[in-house]
């Protein structure tokens, strides 16, 4: 078999490679060279398979060329707040004036992606709707109208092939697109977009962390929540507990404390367990809520097209600055050996260690760096047992400046 060259992903080339002319005879989804790691993104269900070996987080882990790529610079680890959260121009906390109505929280990332399609800033936006017969069953989408946008509100929290539509974009010949994506995603979207022939792509980033596949998600509702069956959305928020939200409006609060880590533990996908963009470093815009007050979102602007992302729905949010509190070191080693022992609380120690937390404990971006120093930690001792021949080049420069802070266990 003649080996395939794969391009350079910042190349600005015209696409129609060799590689890609290939990749049009595979069958979508047979092949996946990441094997158990892959993040289901979706790239190799599509020709765009390709390109794989360079461009999957998890084959070809090339953060620092990408954020280059996409930002004119890499992160500076010597500034604590580009070290966690990466390179940005802005950061501030935020609402919607006037919420839409049924989103998870006030509907900053629809109300983007509806404005700039209908101020014809883009042609199309890849989002993801659910199935008919399941609410958490995602089906990605390239949405062309606001009312298809407005029909994928609301999270899904699985693992999702939002990238399986890139043909679809290919084919219908547009040129200027909104991608919203989680980490993995927007890495391989971000090393194949130069071979997509678009003349602008807009990236809205979502923080994400301990990502399931539909089983997993069935197990999490059924160990945690008290009706999993009518459980619209949850969320793990800044106050250390889990919100569900249900079918009858009512809301359970779960503290993290209570969970039950014995049961859950191998629950998220492997490749989430070695995951080091919590952040969505590779987008433009960032929404999200972890360093930001309770019920509001943390949004972060990257570079120039964050910016005028931005500017598309500055007029309909209120804004306040970031801030921070407390001093996350302590609980974070503490949750380490916690974490690998499955230690659960009984559910009233639970519920007093969390008001106690949730008094005096970490706030604002200290809470999000207590979340990032978590599941670094935790990310890097699974990445080391089960992967140790990949651990050095997987993990980021950042990554290991973050957990190189905390004494892990040898073994």
């Amino acid at each position: 078999m003649t080996a395939v060259n794969l391009p350079d992903p910042t190349s600005t080339d015209k696409p129609r490679t060799l590689a890609h002319r290939r990749a049009k005879g595979l069958r979508p989804g047979s092949l996946k060279p990441a094997k158990e790691l892959c993040s289901e993104c979706g790239l190799c269900d599509t020709h765009y398979v390709a390109y794989v070996r360079n461009a999957c987080a998890f084959l070809n882990q090339q953060f620092e060329t990408l954020e280059t790529a996409s930002h004119g610079r890499q992160r500076d680890l010597g500034d604590e707040r580009e070290l966690y959260f990466g390179v940005h121009r802005e950061m501030f906390a935020a609402r919607k004036t006037e919420p839409i109505e049924g989103a998870q929280w006030t509907g900053i990332v629809s109300t983007l992606a509806c404005e700039m399609l209908g101020r014809g800033l883009v042609e199309g936006v890849v989002c993801v709707q659910n199935s008919k017969t399941d609410r958490f069953g995602p089906v990605p989408i390239v949405a062309r109208t606001p009312e298809e946008v407005l029909a994928a509100k609301v999270n899904k929290p699985t693992l999702s092939p939002n990238l399986s539509v890139l043909e679809q974009i290919e084919q219908a010949g547009m040129k200027r697109v909104l991608a919203i994506g989680v980490g993995c995603q927007i890495q391989a979207l971000r090393a194949v977009q130069h071979e997509i022939g678009l003349e602008k792509l807009y990236v809205l980033g979502l923080p994400c962390v301990d990502n399931v596949n539909r089983a997993g998600l069935q197990k999490f509702l059924e160990t945690t929540s008290r009706s999993p069956e009518t459980v619209v959305h949850y969320e793990f928020m800044q106050d250390f507990r889990v919100h569900f939200k249900h079918e009858d409006g009512s809301e359970e609060l779960v503290p993290f404390f209570g969970l039950n880590t014995k049961e859950l533990k191998d629950v998220f996908a492997p490749s989430c367990m070695s995951c080091f963009d919590y952040t969505n470093g590779l987008a433009d815009l960032v929404v999200g809520y972890m360093g930001a007050p309770f019920q509001w979102q943390w949004i972060v602007v990257r570079n120039e097209t964050g910016a005028e992302m931005l500017e598309v729905i500055r007029d309909c949010i209120e804004t306040q600055p970031v801030s921070s509190s407390g001093d996350r070191k302590q609980a974070v080693q503490q949750s380490i050996p916690a974490y690998d022992m499955g230690v659960t609380l009984p559910m009233w120690a639970a519920r007093l260690m969390g008001v106690f937390i949730e008094r005096f404990g970490p706030k604002g971006l200290e809470y999000a760096r207590f979340s990032i120093d978590s599941h670094f930690t935790r990310n890097y001792l699974y990445t080391k047992r089960n992967y140790p021949e990949k651990l050095e080049a997987h993990v980021p420069e950042f990554a290991k400046k973050i957990v190189s802070q905390y004494e892990l266990p040898e073994k």
